[in-house]
């Protein structure tokens, strides 16, 4: 099939965004389609070295040309900086980088299916000449949420064939969109991460203290990673030796941030013992991200308070990396054990005493652990088994029958 993935690697040019979108891409080249990768999300684009919204795409076209080539899509890429005003008054011309005007239009044309994966098409509507258009929401409740509340979104939804989802036990503590939401992991390319790189001695995670403002539903509050993060701040004194890094950016910019932005507590978190790191120091593209998995002991994260609060299933596409990487992972419960084995390789937690406890079960058998995470990201999230379900031509055949709506309570979707 002629396929077209659409991701946010160009928007945010940072290594583990980059894993997150191209591995589709990968996965879908290891079966054998003709895959494409085009962004036209109609958001000006992010430039991690000044921290800021880019004037232009520069930075962005740069980042996504040199990383797509060392995956072999060097030239199967296309990028839509969308253009605009300027506060200053200044006009910015809307520009395509990749792909020649003729290529990319001739690959739109010639598509059997487009892959939206986090809305890196703002616009579905423009791409309705392509007989398929399938979404892909990698933030489950947040998403939901948004479709109820926000009708230009709900319209962007509702102009996709399909719809898939990260959030693969929706609660009754989510809305019910009236759309048809099947289940979704993060696609891994299993053989680009290797388990043979040697062991650190940190459990380690790359993460965002908070990455947006909180939502309401329903008289509820979800929130970000920042909350769930609190109610584990003694957690190195209680497992030493064992330590416990955090990528996380921490340095103030050097111009105001958003109202949603809050910095970690650096000095709260180091006096706590928690090693800190700059991740665009460390793992800032595509490269220094893998060999940060790789060359750690496994991973100790939480999740975003709405995935815990909203019992979401909703499993991290780094937390599959390590996997990948033969890294054993404690990660904070969110409702997947249903769907995704526990207890070798995958050790959740609820509180901080059950942290403590999967930390000390996977030092006292690490070798066990690893070989187990391993086995888990090869049966539950290879690439090439994940994005089959996406154009499996015997679900497209009812992708264009009525939505239902999912009846309220516990749904496994």
């Amino acid at each position: 099939m002629n396929v077209i993935v659409a991701g946010l690697i160009g928007q945010y040019p940072i290594g583990g965004v980059t894993w997150d979108y191209v591995q589709y891409a990968l996965g879908l080249g290891e079966l054998g389609h003709d895959v494409t990768y085009l962004e036209d999300s109609e958001q000006w684009p992010y430039n991690p070295s000044d921290w800021a919204i880019g004037r232009d795409a520069r930075f962005n076209a740069e980042y996504l040309e040199r990383t797509l080539a060392r995956f072999g899509l060097a030239d199967r890429w296309a990028y839509r900086f969308p253009g605009g005003v300027l506060p200053t008054g200044e006009t910015i011309a809307e520009r395509w980088y990749g792909l020649s005007d003729a290529r990319r239009k001739s690959a739109v044309e010639r598509a059997d299916v487009l892959i939206n994966v986090s809305s890196g098409i703002g616009d579905p509507t423009r791409y309705r000449t392509v007989p398929r258009l399938v979404y892909v929401d990698t933030d489950p409740v947040f998403t939901q949420i948004r479709a109820v509340q926000d009708e230009q979104f709900r319209a962007h939804l509702d102009a996709h064939d399909m719809h898939f989802t990260y959030g693969e036990c929706l609660s009754d503590a989510v809305p019910v969109t009236g759309h048809n939401w099947r289940a979704m992991r993060k696609p891994i390319a299993i053989r680009h991460w290797r388990t043979s790189a040697a062991r650190g001695a940190a459990f380690t995670t790359v993460m965002n203290w908070t990455s947006y403002e909180n939502v309401a539903w329903n008289g509820r509050r979800y929130g970000q990673k920042d909350e769930e993060f609190a109610r584990f701040i003694d957690l190195p004194s209680r497992v030493r030796p064992t330590v416990l890094e955090v990528a996380v950016a921490s340095k103030a910019p050097d111009r105001p941030a958003p109202a949603w932005v809050r910095r970690p507590p650096s000095d709260l978190l180091r006096r706590n013992g928690w090693r800190l790191v700059e991740p665009m120091e460390i793992c800032g593209d595509a490269g220094g991200y893998r060999r940060y998995i790789e060359s750690s002991r496994g991973e100790w994260t939480v999740a975003k308070n709405a995935y815990v609060l909203g019992r979401s299933g909703w499993f991290s596409g780094r937390t599959a990396c390590y996997l990948a990487a033969g890294r054993p992972v404690v990660v904070q419960d969110t409702g997947f054990g249903g769907v995704i084995p526990t207890g070798q390789g995958v050790v959740t937690f609820r509180d901080v005493d059950e942290a403590v406890e999967g930390i000390r079960q996977v030092e006292a058998d690490w070798p066990r652990h690893s070989k187990a995470a391993r086995a888990i990201a090869e049966e539950y999230f290879d690439a090439r088994k994940m994005v089959g379900r996406l154009i499996d031509r015997d679900a497209a055949a009812t992708a264009h029958a009525a939505v239902p709506a999912v009846a309220a309570g516990a749904r496994p979707v």
